[in-house]
This record gives structure tokens, C-alpha cells and sequence, in this order.
């Protein structure tokens, strides 16, 4: 039976392709929601046609407008899963492959939401002064200053931090492990540096006492943060800026971004601080700062129109 290498496949995604725990989790979703579909319709997975997985695709798309509803974006992910599965069955034990010429739907380039600085400005100076606010802030501080995702920052350990000599002083830097395990070492801003600072002198001390843990960011209990309890926090500042509808998990990460390029940076380097292994996932930040000229052009010159 073909679920029984689900085990291997997933191991192989981790230690040979070096996929992120959250991608590896979607990928899990996607194939058990499959073998769902193959069970309620007594279709056999080793079994299947081309054409039975485009009725696959097509039932994904009446989940839509249910309580259970999956995007176009899901369902190409779906594909990919499903490719990638039946892929590495070929490979690996020489099953037929009927998802060869399977092609996900193509999705919009969708623009991602960045706040404006005066937005950002809002969440950051909302926060209170008692530890668990300084924490807060120190997290939101970190994240709009290096661009990091939640997911990398929920890893971080005290060892991550480090700061290194320069003609100009010191500048302090944290180390970020993203997609497919790569390091990279983003400079940390002076308000972030003094934000973390505050943490680590006055919340971090008294929250590790209930624990030993290496972790940079601490709960309640002493032990690292969730990534859903991370976002919170985001949420929670947010919410209290009156902006809980224009924050999403990468709202800081989209901000810092775009605030970049905004202010003349080179989109080679943004690059280099976002983590992305190609440049055109890059320049869709550009797409906002050329969106926001082209806004202000139509708005001002008195022959735009």
C-alpha cells in the first residue's frame, strides 16, 4: 500500500530535500486529505488515472464556499504535494506515476500587505512596561528591524545575538535559520538593540528562572515560544493600534521589505536579508514601491490624466 512509505517519504523531505517543519506539515495535510478522497470514492491509490486526480482537483474546488473551504492557492498546493509523492514512489519503488503532467492552477501575484512606517510606528509604541510588555515589544522590535519570519524567530537561542566590532562602533547582529536549514546574519537597528536589551536585562532573567532554556524568547513557563503564541503577540499590539485587520503573520516582514526598498535600498541586498534563494521572489516588494509612485504620480502632476 502506497501510504506505507508516507513514513520515508517524509523523511526523505526532511533529511535529503531539507524542507521547513511547516512545509512538511502542509505537504501531511494535503496527502492525508487524498487519501480521504481515494477512501470515500474506493479508489486505490496504486490504481489511480490522470483523470481520476483531475476529479480529485475538481472536488477540491467544491469545498469551496463550505465551512471546509481550500483557495486556489491550497490546491496548487495539493498538486505539488501530490507530485512530489507520487514522484518519489516512481523513484523509489517503481510505481506508475499518473501525476506527470498534473499542473497546479496559477495563482495571481498577489501583493503583499506592508503598513505604512506611521502603522508600524502605532504597534511598536503600544506596548506597556511591565515584562511581559517589554518582551512583546522586544519580539515586534525584532521583527521589523531584520525582516525575520515568526518561524525563525521562535528558534532563536541568546547565543544567536552577537555583536561585533566596526569602524563605526558596534553593530549587533542575529543569526536566522530559514528555509531548507540556511543561515543567514542580519543587522540588528539601534531601537531593536535597545528593545532587546530591555528584555534581556529585565524580562528574560525572571521568566528563565523557571527554566534552562537556550531559548532567545521565553512564555510564561519559562519555555520557548509557539509560533502561534508569537504571532499573537503581533496580533494582540495590533488589535490595540486598531489595526487587527491589516496585521498578518508576515505584516513586519512585508513592512520591512518594502520600507527598504522605499528608501533607495538595492534589492540584491534585500534579498540577502529576507533569505530568498532567488531575487525574482524579491521583486514583488517592488510591484508596492512602483504601485505607490505610479499612486502619487496620477494624484499630483496636473497631466497624469
Amino acid at each position: 500500500m502506497a501510504s506505507d512509505h508516507l513514513v520515508d517519504f517524509f523523511n526523505y523531505l526532511t533529511i535529503e530535500k531539507g524542507l521547513a517543519i511547516n512545509t512538511i506539515t502542509a505537504y501531511r495535510a494535503d496527502l492525508e486529505r487524498f487519501f480521504h478522497y481515494l477512501s470515500i470514492n474506493k479508489l486505490r491509490f496504486d490504481q489511480i488515472t490522470p483523470d481520476q486526480l483531475m476529479g480529485y482537483l475538481a472536488w477540491l474546488r467544491g469545498m469551496q464556499n463550505t465551512e471546509f473551504e481550500i483557495g486556489e492557492s491550497s490546491i496548487a498546493r495539493n498538486v505539488i504535494s501530490l507530485r512530489g509523492y507520487y514522484s518519489y514512489l516512481a523513484s523509489e519503488h517503481k510505481l506508475a506515476n499518473p501525476a506527470t503532467n498534473l499542473k497546479p492552477p496559477k495563482i495571481p501575484k498577489r501583493l503583499p500587505k506592508a503598513l505604512s512606517i506611521d502603522q508600524v510606528m502605532s504597534i511598536l509604541n503600544i506596548a506597556g512596561d511591565d515584562l511581559i510588555s517589554v518582551r512583546d515589544k522586544a519580539i515586534i522590535e525584532l521583527l521589523y528591524s531584520t525582516g525575520a519570519r515568526v518561524s525563525e524567530l521562535i528558534n532563536l537561542n541568546t547565543t544567536d545575538i552577537s555583536t561585533v566590532g566596526s569602524a563605526e562602533g558596534g553593530i549587533t547582529t542575529v543569526k536566522l535559520k530559514g528555509k531548507g536549514g540556511k543561515e543567514r546574519v542580519v543587522p540588528i537597528g539601534s531601537y531593536g538593540v535597545s528593545a532587546l536589551n530591555g528584555y534581556l536585562t529585565r524580562s528574560r532573567p525572571t521568566l528563565s528562572k523557571l527554566s534552562s532554556q537556550k531559548a532567545l524568547f521565553l512564555n510564561q513557563r519559562g519555555g520557548r515560544l509557539t509560533r502561534q503564541t508569537a504571532w499573537n503577540v503581533v496580533a494582540r499590539s495590533a488589535a490595540r493600534a486598531g489595526m487587527a485587520d491589516l496585521v498578518t503573520p508576515h505584516s513586519m516582514r512585508h513592512s520591512f521589505a518594502t520600507h527598504l526598498l522605499d528608501g533607495g535600498a538595492d534589492i540584491r541586498v534585500v534579498q540577502e536579508l529576507l533569505g530568498h534563494s532567488s531575487v525574482t521572489t524579491t521583486q514583488i516588494y517592488t510591484l508596492i514601491t512602483i504601485d505607490r509612485l505610479r499612486q502619487s504620480y496620477a494624484s499630483a502632476h496636473p497631466r497624469s490624466k
